[in-house]
Parts: C-alpha cells; structure tokens; sequence
C-alpha cells in the first residue's frame, strides 16, 4: 500500500522563528489595505494562511474582498524576507527522518497552513530544497479558512493510500481527526510533550533526532 507522511511546516520540519515572523501577517493586510492598522492581533500557532488573513482583515474592518490581494502580498513579503537573509532551522532529526522515509519508499510530502510559496522559499532557506518532497501529494492553505479543510482535500486526492500527519500543534491533530488520518505529535514547536499527549495523536515524541525508531515503528504499523 503507497504511504504518504504528510509533514506540518512551522514548528515540525523548521523551528519556528521565535524572532519574528508572527507579524508577516499583519504587515501584509497594512500593505495591502494601503495603512497602518493598531494594535496587531496577537500571534496564532496552527492556523493556516488564509483564516488568519481573513482574521485580521475582519478585526480590522475589511470585508474578504481584500483576501486575494493579501495573499498574494504575503508571498511576496516571504519572498523578499528571504532574498534580506533571514533563514530558518530544519528542526533536530529531520534530515534524517526525512531520509529514513525515502528510504523505505514512502512518500515525504507537505500538508501546511503556509502557500505553496511560502513553503518553498522557507524550506529552500533551510536547505531542504523541492527534491525532498513529493508535490504532487502536497497540501496548502493559502485560502483555507479551517485547516480541516486541507486534511479533507489531502484525503479526497489520494483515496486509498495510507496518510499519516506529523504536526506539532493541537490543530494539527484536530484537522487529521476531521479526515479520519492518525496523527504523531513532535514537542518542536510551542507545543510541549504534556501538551501534545492530550490530543489524540497515536504517537508524542519530544523531537525527530531522539525517536526516529519509534516514529518509523509507529508508521509501520499504521501501515
């Protein structure tokens, strides 16, 4: 049976960027808006890109007409980020993990709130370049409004394969609950371990690097 590990971006394969990051959002709805908007809305985990657009423009009196355009400004803002220098950190365990997979014909593929875009230019920032991934089974949710949404469409592609979601956040196992696809929770984010071992994931690990053996066995049986 083909089986897909559908990695979370932020906080699972990258460490966050615990620095900045957070306020790309709020930058893009100013830029988009053509204003500046006070005070920013607090800084969310594990909600994808187009329900915390559509977060701040409604806080901020903007109907979703604006959304398009704030999509496409946010790209260009991760773009330009990027191009500046600012790099993230493959999270402990990941090339290994990631290579570990591979290695026994299973398909590494992304399932993240980020755009496709946004995706690529933090991976490739990272140095985990478009080689490592299966696009074709890559989910994004530029435009979703629940990340549920993304599991949903993720489970309609590839109907009859085995798909197991690797997060970092309660959302993450909230949307893999929704499309009925078991969830292995990793401590890398803002998430701890305790945290995490109250979802319903099938496996709680405190990182890749210290657990990979166990994050593979778990796979094989799911299998």
């Amino acid at each position: 049976m083909t089986t897909t590990i559908l990695w979370d971006v932020d906080g699972t394969l990258l460490l966050n960027s615990f620095g900045g990051g957070g306020e790309l959002y709020h930058t893009a709805v100013e830029r988009t808006v053509g204003r500046e908007l006070h005070p920013p809305m607090p800084r969310t985990h594990g909600k994808p890109d187009g329900l915390i657009l559509s977060e701040i423009l409604a806080h901020f009196g903007f109907d979703d007409s604006w959304h398009e355009r704030a999509r496409a400004v946010l790209d260009e803002l991760s773009i330009e980020r990027a191009q500046a220098g600012d790099r993230r950190e493959p999270a402990p365990g990941v090339v290994d993990a990631l290579t570990a997979v591979a290695a026994r014909g299973w398909h590494n593929a992304l399932l993240t709130g980020n755009s496709l875009v946004r995706a690529r230019v933090k991976l490739e920032g990272a140095g985990l370049g478009p080689e490592w991934f299966d696009w074709d089974r890559s989910f994004f949710g530029a435009t979703a409004r629940e990340r549920s949404e993304i599991t949903r469409a993720a489970r309609e592609a590839l109907p009859g394969e085995t798909l197991v979601i690797i997060g970092d956040t309660p959302r993450d196992d909230e949307a893999a609950a929704a499309a009925g696809m078991p969830f292995i929770g990793v401590a890398t984010g803002v998430f701890t371990v305790e945290d995490l071992r109250e979802t319903g994931a099938v496996l709680v690990v405190a990182d890749l690097a210290g657990s990979l053996d166990e994050v593979l066995a778990t796979i094989e049986g799911l299998r």
